[in-house]
């Protein structure tokens, strides 16, 4: 590249987590960096944006040499207002993460790591979520970097397709045990929820959400065997939803598609 790329890196841990201080780490080995992330962790938000009440900015010093601003709102709030507020320009790549904890298979969809990277696709811009499969914050993440750094590179010489992201999820395993980078597909799972009675506040019982991960899918080439194997998925996943397989089915149904003479 003939000049130092721009990259936009945010999360939805929170602006002060070890995992955006890792990939900050990284980002600015490749060029001029730019940071906005939520002033507190949004897990689990995937692509919630706010409407009903302001949102806000503040410029912080936790990364020496690169300006960083912590936001009030979620973290596609941060994509948005990053953007079309603070930047004025767009990025050449916004990454996202290292979140800690999995955002493999089903997890994607509540993401608000992975929507943040989805936000950056949708304002035309190549983007790349990471995660590591350990849910208690660390600073123990040179694998994490390893790869990001690797991943990074890739991206930015040789760029995505349109209106497709990377999601990339990390093992929790020593560098001697890691196996390398696998391109994988989205494992088939879900989770088998409940919510348990926590307390109860002025007459009011509340709960708390709890659940099982499941899967009977342990293909070789999903993203959950991958980290259970001591590898790094590499999931593309692509912004536009429709299910076109299934458009000539429903052209062919009774009732649909018919037009009101």
């Amino acid at each position: 590249m003939n000049k130092k790329p721009l990259i936009f890196v945010t999360n939805d841990d929170g602006i002060d987590a070890p995992g955006i201080a890792a990939l900050i780490e990284v980002a600015k080995k490749f060029g001029r960096v730019f940071v906005i992330a939520p002033s507190q962790p949004k897990s689990g938000v995937s692509h919630a944006i706010t409407i009903r009440e302001p949102v806000y900015t503040e410029k912080v010093d936790f990364y020496p040499g690169t300006e960083a601003h912590k936001c009030s709102g979620t973290p596609v709030d941060c994509v948005k207002f990053g953007i079309t507020k603070l930047l004025k320009v767009k990025p050449d790549l916004v990454i996202s993460g290292i979140n800690h904890g999995s955002n493999a298979s089903i997890n994607v969809l509540y993401s608000g790591t992975i929507a943040a990277a989805m936000e950056g696709i949708i304002e035309g811009v190549p983007s790349i979520g990471f995660s590591f499969n350990k849910w208690e914050p660390t600073d123990e993440l040179d694998l994490c970097k390893f790869i990001a750094e690797q991943v990074i590179r890739s991206v930015l010489n040789n760029p995505l397709p349109e209106g497709i992201l990377l999601n990339v999820n990390i093992p929790d395993v020593s560098t001697e045990k890691f196996k390398g980078i696998k391109i994988c597909r989205q494992a088939k799972a879900y989770w088998e929820e409940q919510y348990i009675e926590a307390s109860s506040t002025n007459g009011h019982k509340s709960f708390m959400l709890a659940g099982e991960f499941l899967t009977n899918d342990d293909s070789d080439d999903t993203d959950l065997w991958a980290l259970a194997n001591n590898y790094a998925s590499v999931v593309p996943i692509k912004l536009d939803i429709t299910a076109h397989s299934v458009i000539p089915t429903l052209l062919n149904m009774e009732h649909i598609n018919k037009e009101i003479s």
